[in-house]
């Protein structure tokens, strides 16, 4: 490869399995700050897996926002309080986990932030995640909008309602608490991951790529 490819991903909210799995390819990391908002997908939303199956939870933003603003300045709603229900579903989620109580006190820490916009959130979020995850958090955000696509462009390809095909992801079965009642369920928010498995999180990141 003459040049350093470009892996281009949206900003996402406790993203899935799949989003981490960019951050062990070789290229750089950028980050999508100049796109219009775009709704029902995991830039505000992540899905868990409870004792009653998937749940989606959804950042709310504010009303008449969403048209045409780009996603570095979407507003987060904070009237409802959505924070404590967030924790109270994600705590019922993962209690049960091998390791929700080593990760509990830091991911605690973000449902008492009330930071103005969502990419800030989402930017503190993901810092930490890569962190505990032991994977170098080295990313950049895109400078201006631009509709070409990159060598590696998941921008759209990354969406909770859409199956895109992704030839260089596959992902690798792990323990699940509710998966005797459900079985396995694939490409969840990595909060899944990490309460389930712990360290050996990024080992699976790796296995689930083809």
């Amino acid at each position: 490869m003459s040049e350093e490819q470009h892996i281009v991903l949206a900003t996402s909210y406790f993203g899935p399995v799949q989003y981490f799995t960019k951050f062990l390819l070789p290229g750089k990391i950028v980050l999508e700050k100049h796109e219009n908002y775009i709704k029902q997908s995991y830039r505000n939303r992540t899905i868990v897996f409870g004792a009653n199956g998937l749940l989606t939870l959804t950042v709310p933003v504010k009303r008449g926002s969403f048209h045409k603003v780009p996603i570095g300045e979407l507003e987060i709603e904070y009237k409802d309080n959505w924070q404590d229900t967030h924790w109270r579903s994600i705590e019922s989620a993962y209690r049960s986990t091998p390791y929700f109580e080593f990760y509990a006190d830091e991911i605690v820490s973000f449902f008492q932030l009330k930071t103005r916009y969502l990419l800030d959130l989402n930017d503190i979020i993901l810092k930490l995640i890569l962190g505990l995850l032991q994977i170098d958090g080295d990313f950049a955000y895109t400078q201006f909008y631009c509709e070409k696509r990159y060598s590696l462009d998941y921008r759209e390809a990354i969406h909770p309602k859409k199956k895109v095909p992704d030839p260089l992801f596959d992902p690798a079965e792990y323990p699940q608490v509710f998966q005797s009642r459900f079985g396995f369920k694939a490409n969840l928010s990595i909060l899944d991951l990490l309460f389930n498995t712990g360290p050996d999180a990024k080992t699976i990141l790796r296995n689930s790529i083809v």
